[in-house]
């Protein structure tokens, strides 16, 4: 299992989009809204609560971090029931490259909060990234893994040191504490395993979920991968099934119309998209992409940048 699962966590990464940190008074409490990056939250000293997506309130003590991987709306405050304020209301101070001091009404040294707004480099349609929590506490890993908490003190003394350079050094530290927790996630922190999860673990089904999940745009077939497991084509087909819950071609498929959205979310044609996925046709990949999707291309496609001409 963990040769697949770091397989497949080596082809998802963090880029930094903002660091900071902040010093609130009680009582204090901050919303922080939908979004399609990740949130995550460290509380260096004092204490504070954690609305989760759900409603529930967490309890969090110095030293607990909380990542929010699809980027639900939550909210942070000294206790449940103060008012929050939209964190888009607060005032920003740049602190150095890459970190920002978030400036709160009324600021104590005694409270320290660690922040930060990642953007995968996958979107919340990836299969692991709808198979995770809501919110993931490290707290509740640490004790699985003891380089969680030498990562988010390094995290911290990069944003207190205000350093030339420390953004990018965060942005590294930050890729290696989200594979760390994923991976203590995946191993001890999710109780039973089923469907896609229960395919990770499993040896010779994960080495094929890794190989679709480093290649997703290649035309994959069934003789292939039933290679790659060694198994009949027809005994590989059934315990793909059996294990994951859905037939290899149609899991191919889904993989490949991800990596279709994601090109397009980048800005590429519609028609480059379908010639790189090997479709004989712009309409015949728009055919297969709304089938899978619900939408067409077109809804996905971001605007190209500035300068960027695309002819349609």
């Amino acid at each position: 299992m963990s040769d697949a699962l770091s397989e497949i966590l080596r082809g998802l990464r963090l880029d930094g989009v903002e660091y900071g940190r902040c010093q609130p008074s009680a009582p204090w409490a901050t919303a922080y809204p939908s979004q399609e990056p990740a949130r995550f939250h460290f509380l260096a000293a004092g204490s504070a609560y954690l609305q989760t997506p759900d409603g529930e309130w967490m309890e969090l003590a110095a030293g607990d971090a909380v990542l929010l991987p699809k980027g639900d709306a939550h909210v942070l405050a000294s206790k449940p029931g103060v008012p929050p304020v939209p964190v888009n209301d607060l005032p920003k101070r740049q602190l150095c490259d890459g970190i920002i001091d978030l400036q709160c009404p009324c600021s104590d040294k005694n409270n320290l909060l660690f922040f930060a707004v990642m953007r995968f480099n996958v979107d919340r349609m990836h299969p692991l990234l709808q198979l995770m929590p809501s919110v993931m506490r490290t707290s509740d890993l640490s004790s699985s893994e003891p380089s969680i908490p030498p990562l988010l003190d390094a995290m911290m003394r990069e944003v207190e040191m205000n350093r030339v350079g420390s953004g990018g050094i965060l942005a590294r530290l930050a890729d290696v504490l989200t594979a760390t927790i994923i991976r203590t996630w995946v191993e001890h922190g999710c109780g039973t395993a089923t469907g896609w999860l229960a395919a990770v673990r499993n040896p010779d089904i994960g080495r094929v979920l890794a190989a679709i999940h480093l290649e997703p745009a290649r035309g994959w077939t069934i003789a292939e991968l039933a290679k790659l497991m060694g198994a009949s084509r027809s005994g590989f087909a059934q315990r793909f099934v059996d294990v994951v819950g859905e037939t290899p071609a149609r899991y191919i498929a889904g993989m490949r119309m991800h990596q279709a959205h994601q090109w397009l979310k980048e800005g590429q044609r519609v028609a480059s998209v379908a010639n790189r996925l090997g479709y004989d046709s712009e309409a015949s990949f728009s055919r297969a992409f709304r089938k899978m999707m619900g939408a067409p291309p077109s809804h996905y496609r971001s605007k190209p940048a500035m300068g960027d001409a695309v002819l349609r």
